[in-house]
């Protein structure tokens, strides 16, 4: 796996230096849904200290690969899973891969008489309970550590009747924040929002970690910048807004 970190002193030298031609470009990036609040907090970071501007997409990691395998001219692919970025470097749309975050799946509801019983268990095996969101297994990785979940505590079947299938972790955090249904799987960093703080929620430890990587993409039209942005993902300031978010 190839490791985009670089030295402090390195990154402050670039940080502090001025801008050639690919300060001109914006970066490109396609950013798993789990990760748009840190990332608009991230890339504005970035921005503000290198001139150099990045524009995201936002999607399932499922569907920004789908894209990037029908052409999508991304720079650079921030996905929740090592999955697929280890499948594009096989491809050869790229010569490597890191890993940017280690995130978490919670169960949230905007009802906190939901969070009244023992466990994230007992709260869905509440009779009035009759919708419960969760993001698309097949696409999304926080809808397959929530699947995992499920099926590790055998409610997996039993539920079936009650999922509500969202595109992406975002949507599944919509649904829950409108009511529209009982409660969500979620990203933890979805708890840090003003809507967020509004409801209640339950750390799944039967959920695996969800370990995000990602990778700058060969013949990206802005390397230089894509590159410069994954050194930033390493920096003491990426940290620290990814850790307020709850990511490792």
């Amino acid at each position: 796996m190839k490791n985009y970190r670089m030295v402090v002193a390195f990154v402050l030298i670039i940080l502090m230096s001025p801008f050639s031609a690919f300060a001109q470009e914006k970066v490109s990036v396609g950013v798993a849904a789990n990760f748009i609040s840190a990332f608009k907090e991230i890339a504005a970071d970035f921005e503000a200290k290198t001139g150099v501007k990045v524009e995201a997409t936002f999607s399932s990691t499922g569907n920004l690969y789908n894209q990037i395998k029908n052409g999508a001219p991304y720079d650079m692919f921030l996905s929740a899973d090592e999955h697929r970025p280890d499948l594009l470097q096989k491809e050869a749309w790229t010569e490597g891969t890191f890993i940017y975050a280690r995130g978490q799946a919670i169960l949230w509801s905007a009802n906190k008489d939901f969070c009244k019983a023992a466990t994230w268990k007992d709260a869905l095996k509440n009779n009035q309970i009759k919708k419960i969101a969760i993001a698309n297994p097949v696409t999304a990785p926080y809808g397959t550590a929530a699947k995992a979940a499920l099926q590790k505590v055998g409610l997996w079947d039993a539920l079936q009747s009650k999922v509500v299938n969202a595109q992406d972790i975002a949507q599944s955090f919509q649904y829950a924040t409108t009511s529209a249904v009982d409660a969500g799987f979620c990203a933890l960093s979805a708890t840090v929002s003003p809507q967020g703080k509004s409801g209640c929620f339950y750390n799944v430890p039967e959920a695996p970690d969800i370990v995000q990587a990602a990778c700058i993409a060969k013949n990206a039209k802005n390397k230089k910048g894509a590159e410069l942005f994954a050194a930033f993902l390493s920096s003491e300031h990426a940290v620290k807004i990814k850790a307020k978010y709850g990511y490792r």
